[in-house]
């Protein structure tokens, strides 16, 4: 069976998804260039759709747009601001949690490396790898179940979880499209690739994936 010709596929999707609203945390990133806003953002977005995160990333830092001024406000605050997302009082925990370890531990800065962002509460390798290629402009490997789905059902990687496919897309993907390749794939999955009917009929990489586990589609 012949392997997809990814470097063919991330160049369509470059162009295509243009046509998309981008992720939700990508957006931040570029409006606020704040490694800070970016990670908060990003424990906002953990299963929670886009148009929710933005509205509770808005109302968020309307009160606090950095570690010091969070830590000012009170946990029911954080609630209050970030509602409707999901476990919204898990998350404004993890917040606080999170600028208390920044300003105390790190001088008020997000580290830059993966393993210590992986120090900081309710930050996993999606979310930590996300911080690293959209707060710092550094490499990294995001996966998340869009990501997972459709490295798969492109043939691109045979794997079971987005652990796996975080690690066979280390050894498989060039590293130039490290950086960019959470965005498109994201894009894509929320618009074209879904996770239930993938729409086929309308996808401009069709002709390039060999849809591995693709039970429905139109």
């Amino acid at each position: 069976m012949k392997k997809p010709d990814i470097t063919k596929i991330i160049q369509i999707l470059s162009r295509e998804t243009k046509k998309f609203i981008t992720p939700i945390v990508t957006d931040i990133s570029k409006a606020t260039q704040s490694p800070s806003r970016v990670l908060i953002s990003c424990i906002l977005s953990l299963r929670t759709k886009d148009l929710t995160t933005k509205g509770a990333s808005q109302r968020l830092f309307k009160l606090a747009d950095n570690p010091y001024d969070m830590l000012n406000l009170t946990t029911k605050r954080i609630e209050k601001a970030i509602f409707p997302v999901g476990f919204y009082r898990v998350k404004a925990r993890n917040i606080l949690s999170i600028c208390c370890d920044l300003v105390n531990k790190f001088n008020g800065r997000v580290p830059d490396d993966l393993d210590t962002l992986l120090t900081l509460k309710g930050v996993g390798r999606k979310t930590a790898n996300l911080v690293l290629t959209e707060g710092f402009n550094k490499l990294g490997v995001c996966v998340d179940t869009h990501v997972h789905r459709i490295s798969n059902r492109l043939g691109f990687v045979k794997t079971y979880s987005p652990l796996e496919t975080e690690m066979a897309l280390r050894k498989k993907l060039p590293k130039k499209f490290w950086k960019e390749y959470n965005t498109l794939l994201v894009t894509w999955g929320q618009n074209i690739c879904k996770p239930v009917t993938a729409l086929c009929s309308i996808c401009r990489i069709n002709k390039l994936c060999l849809r591995i586990s693709v039970v429905k589609s139109k």
